[in-house]
């Protein structure tokens, strides 16, 4: 039975309560119950429901359980129909002992909100136990001389039933010489005396054989006999005394085993046999016998078992002194139990919270009952939980404490707790009880994604391969399980520019960034975007970063000549005079290159001439010089062959040809050759018409002092005829400088002469091209009407 009594409490300590800090935690009225003794498992004693004022649903709900004193589990509630039933047959004299009445504590806890109801049982005897004497046979020596009247004290019986149950009275066999009455002792026990009616004769009866038969009050009533054996003994007329009665002694309960409790001391003043005392146990109980022993020569009481202050803490001995002539003397020994604290205190958790969610408020994580079986100072208790903790313990009822909260749990900070609940009593020494609890912190959505950098910065060569992975962006997450999985995603950008959507992408699952397309550095060189990291909480919690993509130039494209043009009807044909010197700048190759940095630093180199050694390129502007003095053997019209390299891996080039009229002067006119006259009359007027624009978006600030110097210069070399002007042979050959500055790899303005050939009708300029014509067009009209005047 105790068994199954400590496994339902293990059963129920598994129960989980939630109560929060404006549960009622007052008692209500207790009510007292009563049920007889004896009854089996399963014995309705009420409906708690009604008792309650609650209906059996709402017993349930609010989990009513039933908690009892000590380890034992002596009741059941049934939450289907609220009846409150036994959970094992009681034992009234087992539980209680010769106690009345007999009252067994219990509290009903009930949960949601917390309410304690502390009631009782009072378990009524019934007449099961029949009155037994110690000793199935007593013996007594009663002197022939004894007066009529005189009580001789009997062996009591005992019966472990209470009330009407208990002994009642005594009776013997009905004789001529005896009869018994009952008594009462101050404790409430019944004893027999036998009272002499009528003097002994020792020769006419020495013996006699009486039947003593004892009576308890039950109904049927039950009954122990012993029989009473008298011996009628010759004169002794002095019975022993003892010294001192009652005799009182203090005993700790930790006293050693065969340890010496005191030692009595009786007197006879007869003489010889009749005064010899030996000492002896009188009307002792089981207790009392298994308990104690005395030197039937010495008086000497040891302890022969173990002593319980919390089971017994008082013991009233009664002993006899006995004389050689059968007469004796009857004393009492009190020994009171002194209390030691041998009893360390106990903890019972009947409701326990293992997991807490963090950020919730103040929360009841246990509710547990302390007791110590000792008394005074050795039974009062100080329950405690260590200071670092954000945990406290708040008292309820009587040696009954709730440990909460203090403050909302943070779980990454910390999510286990391991609470030590120490309860030390007061006593010397002191002792203690641990109990450990673990908590554990459940965790909720606090904490958004934090990225690994406020800003990334990536770089991709363009054209690149598509689904290419051009690098990562990491969030992580400080909370556990879903709250913790990171999403990845594009946010919208701002730029509507920027189509976002057909450039990049990225896995949600691992933040891995992958280019969709070919990027290229000519048409997009950089771009930004937003990237946003979710959790797959409820609610969902984000945070961004910026990406920047940098887009690397590769060596894709090749140097594109300016000037001069490659795509010209008929090439322009730089003049130079025989009279130059060595050095003399015949004209500047023009490039550009669509890449940056070093694929776009380019180099020029002379590939073919007519006549080697004549002419020489500059590799880092593209000037191109005469390499010596001029002769009258060299021929005039030469053709050079210029290659445009960029410093590119591998290196992409282009090439230009150029052609070279040697001229005495510029008063020689430079007629065209035929063929390409017919080849130019065709598109000549709308050439000429995006030509001249050119020119005079170039050069319409600078034109007066261009052709000012100029002239001046060439009058100097050729021997012109005046300072201010050169002079023009006769002919629609007329001379022009136009002033090209800051054009593709130039670092400084250069002046180049424009050739302007001669025709019946137009004159056509031999020039670059403009890049961006649109800007000109203001001009164009103006210079198309100077054009006859230039050619007048």
């Amino acid at each position: 039975m105790e068994a199954g009594g400590e496994r339902f409490l293990r059963q129920r300590q598994v129960l989980f309560l939630f109560v929060f800090l404006g549960g009622s935690l007052a008692g209500s009225q207790s009510r007292r119950y009563s049920v007889a003794e004896e009854k089996e498992r399963g014995f309705f004693i009420s409906n708690l429901a009604k008792d309650l004022g609650l209906s059996v649903g709402k017993l349930a709900a609010r989990g009513a359980q039933v908690v009892s004193k000590g380890n034992r589990q002596y009741f059941q509630l049934n939450h289907q129909t609220g009846d409150l039933l036994l959970h094992e047959k009681l034992d009234r004299e087992e539980l209680c002992g010769p106690a009345e009445p007999c009252i067994l504590q219990f509290q009903i806890l009930l949960q949601n909100p917390l309410q304690f109801i502390t009631n009782e049982l009072q378990v009524t005897d019934v007449n099961d136990h029949s009155p037994a004497f110690s000793e199935n046979e007593m013996q007594l020596k009663i002197l022939e001389n004894t007066p009529p009247g005189t009580i001789i004290p009997l062996g009591n019986a005992e019966d472990l039933d209470v009330g009407r149950n208990s002994l009642q009275n005594y009776t013997i066999t009905p004789n001529s010489h005896f009869h018994v009455l009952t008594r009462s002792r101050r404790d409430g026990r019944k004893y027999p005396e036998l009272v002499l009616d009528k003097a002994l004769d020792r020769e006419e009866q020495p013996e006699l054989s009486l039947t003593l038969m004892a009576l308890d009050g039950g109904s049927p009533p039950r009954s122990g006999t012993s029989m009473l054996r008298i011996l009628i003994m010759d004169v002794n007329d002095n019975a022993p005394e003892f010294v001192h009665t009652p005799y009182e002694v203090q005993v700790l309960e930790n006293i050693p085993l065969d340890s010496p409790i005191l030692t009595v001391l009786a007197r006879d003043v007869d003489a010889g046999n009749f005064g010899t005392v030996s000492y002896g146990l009188f009307q002792a109980s089981e207790e009392i016998k298994q308990t104690f022993s005395i030197n039937e020569v010495t008086g000497e009481i040891r302890l022969t078992k173990k002593l319980d202050f919390e089971q017994i803490k008082s013991y009233h001995v009664e002993i006899e002194a006995t004389d050689g002539g059968g007469l004796s003397g009857k004393g009492t020994v009190a020994i009171e139990v002194v209390d030691v604290n041998d009893n360390a205190p106990e903890i019972t958790i009947p409701s326990l919270t293992c997991s807490i969610p963090e950020n919730a408020p103040e929360t009841v994580v246990s509710i547990f009952r302390i007791r110590d079986r000792d008394s005074g100072d050795n039974g009062r208790m100080v329950c405690s939980i260590p200071g670092n903790l954000p945990f406290i313990l708040k008292p309820t009822l009587k040696n009954f404490y709730t440990l909460v909260t203090e403050s909302p749990l943070d779980r990454e900070s910390r999510a286990e707790y391991n609470i030590t609940i120490t309860v030390t009593d007061m006593g010397t020494p002191r002792l203690k009880t641990e109990h450990n609890i673990t908590v554990l912190v459940s965790d909720v959505n606090d904490n958004a994604p934090a990225f690994t950098q406020t800003s990334y910065t990536l770089s991709v060569r363009e054209n690149n391969s598509p689904a290419l992975h051009i690098g990562s962006v990491r969030a992580t997450d400080r909370d556990e399980g879903a709250n913790a999985q990171v999403t990845y995603s594009l946010l919208p950008t701002l730029d509507a520019h920027v189509p976002l959507a057909s450039l990049v992408s990225i896995n949600p699952d691992n933040g891995h960034l992958f280019a969709l397309r070919s990027l290229d550095y000519e048409a997009l060189r950089a771009f930004e975007f937003r990237v946003g990291a979710a959790d797959r909480g409820s609610p969902a919690l984000s945070s961004q970063a910026l990406v920047r993509v940098l887009v690397a130039d590769d060596n894709d494209n090749a140097p594109f000549v300016l000037y001069p043009l490659q795509n010209a009807s008929a090439p322009c044909t730089e003049l130079v005079p025989r009279a130059a010197e060595a050095g003399y700048l015949v004209t500047k190759v023009v490039a550009v290159d669509g890449d940056s940095g070093q694929n776009a630093w380019l180099s020029y180199q002379l590939l073919k001439a007519t006549e080697p050694g004549l002419f020489g390129v500059w590799a880092h502007n593209g000037e191109v010089r005469t390499a010596r003095l001029l002769s009258e053997r060299d021929a005039a019209k030469h053709r050079l062959l210029v290659l445009v390299k960029d410093n590119g891996e591998p290196p992409l080039s282009a090439s230009v040809t150029l052609h070279v009229l040697l001229v005495d002067g510029f008063s020689q006119p430079y007629l065209p050759a035929p063929e390409a006259e017919a080849a130019d009359a065709a598109p000549a007027a709308p050439l000429t018409v995006y030509l001249v624009v050119a020119l005079a978006s170039v050069s319409s600030l600078f034109v007066l002092s261009v052709l000012v110097f100029v002239a001046v210069w060439l009058c100097r070399r050729g021997g012109a005829a005046s300072v201010g002007r050169c002079s023009v042979p006769e002919g629609p050959f007329p001379g022009h400088l136009v002033d090209v500055s800051g054009t593709g790899t130039l670092s400084q303005s250069y002046q180049y002469e424009v050739c302007l050939t001669g025709d019946h009708e137009t004159g056509e300029f031999k020039f670059l091209k403009p890049v961006f014509p649109k800007l000109l067009v203001q001009n164009t009209e103006r210079e198309i009407k100077r054009k006859p005047q230039l050619q007048e």
